[in-house]
């Protein structure tokens, strides 16, 4: 029977799947970093609010804080800052693909680092999941396609080689919040003000930027209200709700199965994509669908 970390990590796949459509025109419009900044500073706000208004912030101790701190730089900083740059090269559908690498990365590092196992049954629904997404992705494009989403802007090779280091950046981080996110009783650590904590550290360190006068951490152009509150609701989406129901997915799931049953993200962007342009998938999306759905439903009646 399914478990409820498991709809945890789905629920986080969702809410990337949305999170990677509203990005798109604020992260052209800002850059990469600049659009990370902003969405850091904004979710950091709504977290600590939450927290500070739950109480929950009383649940971290310094060495929590830490480590959380640690996972926030490699996953947020480096990670986010990564992805939303191959976002703005690739597009929304090109750079999920690489991003859901992240699955292969974490089940990797979680059986090097944290001796974790799958059983037949989960390791069967994690290719077939993992099998799907890439289908979905690579197969997905139709030939007449012709919208801005799919054409490069800049680099090709610097788009997929930050989308690769976005999603072996999501992997690190998961595997550093863990233990932190794993422990029981007193040293329970609220999912909210865990959350605040890395946002927070990596928001801080892309200001350390600007201030120090990187060339790349400036805008590309000015923030306007429209591109503001595109970027909130963004990072309240994608990384407010989408963060913290990974984190509540790692109390108890492995790091390898949350992250196979998080990457179906890019198979969920589809439906919405085809909302957005008003054109159905390719055969492929539909091939890619299918077998997402008959992993996922391994993995998660195993």
């Amino acid at each position: 029977m399914f478990a409820v970390y498991d709809l945890m990590a789905l629920a986080a796949a969702a809410c990337w799947a949305a999170g990677s459509l509203l990005a798109v025109t604020p992260v052209r419009h800002l850059g990469a970093f600049a659009f990370t900044r902003w969405r850091m500073l904004l979710v950091a706000a709504m977290l600590w609010a939450g927290a500070l208004a739950l109480g929950t912030w009383t649940t971290l101790s310094w060495h929590a804080a830490f480590i959380l701190g640690a996972s926030g730089m490699v996953g947020i900083f480096i990670g986010d800052t990564a992805l939303f740059g191959a976002v703005q090269r690739l597009g929304p559908r090109r750079a999920s693909v690489l991003f859901a690498t992240h699955a292969a990365f974490s089940a990797g590092l979680g059986f090097a680092v944290l001796g974790e196992r799958m059983g037949l049954q989960a390791a069967l629904g994690g290719a077939l999941t993992m099998a799907g997404v890439m289908s979905a992705i690579l197969l997905g494009r139709r030939q007449d396609e012709q919208h801005d989403w799919e054409s490069d802007h800049g680099s090709l090779a610097q788009g997929v080689a930050l989308g690769l280091l976005a999603a072996l950046g999501q992997a690190v981080s998961t595997l550093i919040a863990k233990p932190v996110m794993a422990a029981q009783g007193a040293e329970a650590v609220d999912p909210i003000a865990a959350s605040a904590v890395r946002v927070s550290v990596a928001c801080a360190a892309h200001y350390l930027l600007l201030w120090a006068g990187v060339k790349a951490s400036r805008a590309h152009n000015p923030p306007t209200t429209r591109v503001l509150a595109q970027t909130a609701l963004n990072g309240f989406i994608g990384m407010g709700l989408g963060m913290t129901f990974i984190l509540m997915a790692l109390r108890k799931g492995d790091v390898g199965m949350v992250a196979i049953l998080s990457s179906v993200s890019p198979v969920l962007v589809l439906p919405l994509l085809w909302w957005h342009l008003g054109r159905a998938p390719a055969w492929g999306a539909w091939l890619g669908a299918g077998l997402t759905v008959c992993g996922t439903a391994l993995i998660l009646l195993r």
